[in-house]
């Protein structure tokens, strides 16, 4: 009877949430040094491993897109002289201007000058006209270049510029440099599309091994660069490796579809970390030697489980403390995040006497849920207030942009002293103005802002006279639907700017209104010049217009109608060159406050 008490009390012992904390406590770490002693020496070789694959990938894909950023500005360069006006004349008029080859030869001297990483650049043409550099340099004749990879895929590529492999280039007499060579077909500018020549750019073999030598891994580590066909384009024992005297084992790397693979046996193996450029077609690969990376292992181990036996120590000295001061904070921050739970968000200030990560966890506690409530309670009035302060801000620009117009019109009649012509537009300017800002509401009834285009239209044509005639067709039925301020005088601006402006003839400017499937529709109609696809397509893009094509004035609204009435509503624009330009105004037909 007396044992039982005895392991009742020593199994109840072990129930309070302290005694279980320090038994786990010691279990768990004392596990860890058995576990860790015979399972690291298993498992540090691969943890090593694979943390300096992820290292060397990380390096060799910043490389690829470092090599990648490299060939885009040369191919940018050889589509700018493959397209230069010069070079076009050269390669294909029968008569040769000898300023354009002075002016094509001057700028190749240019880019050899502040380029030393280009070995060569020049143009050739099929007939056989050839401009190297700046034409100092004796060109091979004798060379076939039929022969030549770059400029056979050149002529042959149906897009873009080629990239070949590191070669000896034989296009100047006397040089056999190791390049790469990017070589760009040229058509020809009759529209036949037939490729009459090539623009190359010969890049000096340091260029691509100044970028491979700092991707290294440890000090017997190197990277080397493969292209499309398993050709070696760069290896920093090129020679060795055409002599025979050093082997990589391209097949392999070229099959496999992994990131990493690993050859050889024991300390003599390979690690090839690989990247592929979807760009270039090249293959960036990155060699660690296998016996640096298993000396880091061994230091590694060591360490690790010299680590494990101080945790032990420390974990069994601390285990009881942490136990005690663990448990009645958890207590107590438990309780309140029940009531949080139940949607009691009053709940703050709770007592916790700790300055652990407890303690500050429940500091953060408090501070969070007083927060939440306070957000929840401002929320809905900062989002109203928000969307009112948009509407404002964007209609503030328009007045000033309005404003600025009328009265360059007023000045320039005042300089052809059409004094009686100044003082109407003057007048009629004053009373637009009176009315935009006389009501101080985001919205006003169709009818307003009908006649407010009105009075524009009024000022408009009395700037073009002859020029400009107007219409006004709107559906009593939708003049009371409420509308924000300042929508159709923007429109009528664009109109006027971008299609009756440069009409020879007079021009007409209708505006239309109409209820249609349950919203009202407003239409401005011109039957100006109209617009290419290019500006119909950034009509709305503030960014991508000019001044005087009004697209602030279209961004603006097109931004305030969706801000108010939502994503479905706003504007669309239908033009094409010479058949004037349809600008259409869609909002809701019904509204509610």
């Amino acid at each position: 009877m007396k044992k039982k008490n005895l392991s009742a009390r020593f199994i109840g012992r072990f129930r309070s949430i302290q005694s279980v904390i320090f038994a786990t406590v010691a279990i768990l770490v004392l596990s860890a040094v058995v576990i860790v002693t015979g399972v690291s020496m298993r498992f540090t070789n691969t943890s090593i491993f694979e943390n300096s694959s992820q290292y060397t990938q990380t390096i060799i894909q910043q490389m690829n897109q470092n090599i990648d950023s490299y060939i885009d500005y040369m191919e940018n360069i050889a589509y700018l002289i493959s397209s230069n006006e010069d070079v076009q004349d050269y390669l294909f008029s029968d008569e040769i201007d000898s300023e354009g080859r002075y002016r094509i030869l001057k700028q190749f001297e240019t880019i050899l000058d502040s380029r030393s990483d280009i070995r060569n650049v020049g143009i050739i043409s099929k007939s056989g006209r050839m401009l190297i550099n700046n034409g100092s340099k004796s060109v091979n004749h004798d060379l076939d270049l039929n022969t030549q990879e770059w400029y056979t895929q050149a002529l042959n590529s149906p897009e873009g510029p080629t990239l070949t492999s590191s070669h000896v280039q034989h296009i100047i007499s006397g040089e056999r440099p190791w390049v790469i060579t990017l070589s760009r077909g040229i058509r020809d500018r009759s529209g036949s599309g037939e490729k009459e020549g090539v623009f190359f750019i010969d890049l000096n073999y340091s260029a691509i091994s100044g970028l491979c030598d700092q991707s290294t891994v440890g000090t017997k580590g190197y990277a080397f660069i493969l292209d499309a066909k398993g050709n070696i384009v760069y290896h920093p024992q090129q020679q060795q490796l055409y002599n025979e005297l050093q082997t990589e084992n391209i097949s392999l790397i070229m099959d496999t579809d992994d990131d990493t693979v690993l050859t050889g046996t024991g300390n003599n193996g390979k690690l090839y970390s690989i990247s592929r450029s979807d760009k270039t077609g090249w293959t960036v690969v990155d060699c660690t030697n296998v016996r640096e990376l298993l000396s880091k292992s061994r230091q590694a181990q060591s360490i690790y489980v010299l680590t494990a036996v101080v945790l032990v120590i420390v974990a069994l000295l601390f285990s009881r403390f942490m136990a005690r001061s663990i448990t009645l904070p958890i207590q107590k921050l438990r309780d309140s995040m029940k009531k949080v739970q139940e949607g009691d968000f009053s709940v703050s200030d709770v007592v916790v006497d700790s300055r652990n990560e407890i303690g500050s966890l429940t500091k953060s506690f408090d501070v969070m849920t007083r927060r939440i409530q306070e957000l929840m309670e401002q929320n809905v009035h900062e989002q109203e207030q928000k969307r009112k302060s948009e509407l404002k801000a964007l209609q503030s620009q328009i007045n000033p942009h309005f404003l600025y117009n009328t009265l360059d019109s007023i000045i320039w009649m005042a300089e052809g002293k059409k004094n009686e012509e100044v003082v109407l537009m003057t007048a009629s300017l004053a009373r637009l103005l009176r009315q935009s800002i006389s009501n101080e509401d985001e919205v006003v009834p169709i009818a307003n802002e009908v006649e407010y285009a009105r009075g524009y239209l009024t000022i408009q044509k009395m700037r073009y006279k002859d020029k400009l005639e107007f219409q006004i067709e709107v559906d009593p039925s939708i003049l009371h639907i409420p509308l924000i301020k300042l929508v159709l005088q923007p429109i009528i601006e664009n109109a006027i700017y971008h299609g009756l402006k440069y009409k020879e003839s007079k021009g007409l400017l209708i505006i239309k209104g109409f209820p249609k499937d349950g919203n009202a529709v407003l239409q401005v109609i011109d039957d100006g010049v109209g617009m290419d696809e290019e500006t119909l397509a950034h009509i709305y893009d503030r960014h991508k217009v000019n001044y005087h094509s009004n697209g602030v004035g279209v961004y603006n609204v097109q931004k305030r109608l969706k801000l108010y009435y939502g994503e479905d509503y706003g504007i669309t624009y239908e033009s094409a060159p010479g058949e004037g330009t349809t600008a259409t105004i869609t909002i809701p037909g019904r509204q509610e406050d």
